[in-house]
C-alpha cells in the first residue's frame, strides 16, 4: 500500500516523521501539494500526526489508476460548490437563520432529509424567482480544485453525475457550464414569478440519489468497484454506499466516519492524488 498525504503544504519534517511512523520505503512528491509514501504500513500514530499537522491522509493501492473508475457521482451543495444554495436563497428572503439551522441538522443526520426540505422550502414561499439568479451569479463558487478534478476525470474517460438534494435551477446550469454528463435534483414550483413553497414532482432525497447511481451503473454496465462518490452530508451516505470508493469532502462527522477517504485540507483536486 501507499500512504498519500496532502494539504495546503507538505513540509519536509512531516514527510520524515510519517516515513518513520509508516515504515515507508519510497517517497514521491506528486507536485500537487501531496506526497506518496510507497510500501507504507498502517500503524498507530499516523492519523494523530496528520491531524496535528493539518494533513489529509489515506492508504491506497499502489497500482490503482483513475482510468479504473468509470463513473463519478458528486453532491452539489458544500461539495462541488462552496455554498448551500437554499441557505443563500433564505438570506434573500430574510429567513436564513431558520433555514440554515434546519439544513445543518439534516446534513448532520439529526433530521430526516425529506421533512427538512419541506420545512425549508415552505419558509421560502413568496420569494421572487429572481433570487435564484442572484444566488447563482453573486454567491455560487466552485470548491477549490473542482475544475482540475473534473478535467482529469474527462481525460480518463470517467463519466460524471451531479446528484443533489438541491434544485435544478443550479444543477442544470452547472451541468452545462462544467460539461457534466448527467444531473439530477429537485425542481421548485414557481407561479407568477414567485416560489410557492412546493416542489414539482417528488422529493429527490438520499434514496433517490442512491437509485440514480444504481441506474447509471446499470446503464454503463459497470460494477460497483468502478464508481467513485463524493459527498458531505448524511443524505449522501446511501449514494456513497453504492460506490467502490467514497470520499467525504469537508464533511460532517457522520459522513467522515463511513467514507473510505476524507478531504478536510486539500481541495477537490486532492481526489486525483489517491490514484497512482
Amino acid at each position: 500500500m501507499d500512504l498519500v498525504i496532502q494539504g495546503a503544504a507538505v513540509a519536509a519534517r512531516d514527510v520524515e516523521e510519517l516515513v518513520r511512523l509508516s515504515g515507508a520505503q519510497q517517497v514521491r512528491h506528486t507536485g500537487r501539494g501531496a506526497c506518496r509514501l510507497g510500501g507504507a504500513q498502517e500503524r498507530p500514530g499516523i492519523a494523530e500526526y496528520c491531524l496535528r499537522a493539518g494533513l489529509d491522509f489515506g492508504f491506497v493501492s499502489a497500482d490503482r489508476k483513475l482510468s479504473d473508475m468509470k463513473l463519478l457521482a458528486i453532491d452539489m451543495d458544500s461539495t462541488l460548490i462552496t455554498i448551500e444554495c437554499i441557505d443563500e436563497m433564505a438570506d434573500m428572503a430574510g429567513v436564513k437563520a431558520e433555514v440554515s439551522a434546519i439544513t445543518a441538522a439534516a446534513m448532520a443526520g439529526e433530521l430526516e432529509y425529506s421533512e427538512s426540505l419541506r420545512q425549508r422550502i415552505l419558509l421560502l414561499r413568496g420569494l421572487d424567482q429572481g433570487a435564484l439568479a442572484r444566488v447563482y451569479d453573486e454567491r455560487l463558487r466552485l470548491s477549490p480544485g473542482a475544475e482540475t478534478m473534473l478535467a482529469a476525470m474527462k481525460a480518463s474517460g470517467v463519466r460524471t453525475l451531479l446528484v443533489s438534494g438541491g434544485f435544478s435551477y443550479f444543477t442544470d446550469r452547472l451541468q452545462t457550464r462544467l460539461g457534466l454528463d448527467w444531473a439530477a435534483s429537485n425542481a421548485l414550483e414557481i407561479v407568477a414569478g414567485r416560489l410557492t413553497g412546493n416542489l414539482t414532482g417528488g422529493i429527490f432525497d438520499a434514496e433517490a440519489k442512491a437509485a440514480k447511481v444504481r441506474a447509471m451503473r446499470d446503464r454503463l454496465n459497470i460494477g460497483k468497484e468502478a464508481i467513485l462518490a463524493i459527498g458531505d452530508g448524511a443524505n449522501d451516505l446511501a449514494m456513497m454506499a453504492e460506490a467502490g470508493m467514497s470520499i467525504a469532502y469537508r464533511a460532517k462527522p457522520v459522513v467522515r466516519d463511513k467514507a473510505d477517504y476524507t478531504l478536510d485540507c486539500a481541495g477537490l483536486d486532492g481526489v486525483l492524488n489517491l490514484f497512482a
